[in-house]
């Protein structure tokens, strides 16, 4: 192997968008955490109103407080999963990029020996 070999770089690339994948996956799974909190809240909030299972002002508050924080976390992680997205398409092109630069040798076509 030479020092302009690029498949030490490939190889560091491929573990990038694992790492990405997995932060990735984290964030989808705080963005359905987020909406079940907004959901939940909305109808904590609607049911309080309405009053129909006697809940009080804590309750009330507790919904608001529960909505805005889904509110802030689906914000926050949509917005870190398209910067991850964008950041694994770039990883992705670089990849492609230095596996189209290697010199790729054809191999003939050799029967296989049986062992």
């Amino acid at each position: 192997m030479t020092e302009d070999d690029p498949t030490d770089e490939i190889s560091d690339i491929e573990d990038r968008i694992e790492e990405l994948a997995e932060i990735a996956e984290r964030c989808r799974k705080y963005i359905l955490a987020s909406k079940i909190a907004i959901g939940g809240g909305a109808a904590l909030l609607l049911v309080t109103i309405l009053g129909l299972f006697g809940f009080g002002q804590t309750a009330a508050l507790g919904s608001i407080a529960l909505v805005l924080g889904g509110i802030v976390s689906l914000g926050s992680n949509v917005s870190t999963l398209r910067q991850t997205d964008e950041a694994i398409s770039a990883a992705e092109a670089r990849r492609s990029a230095l596996i189209g630069s290697i010199d790729l040798r054809v191999v003939a076509d050799a029967p296989l020996k049986l062992v």
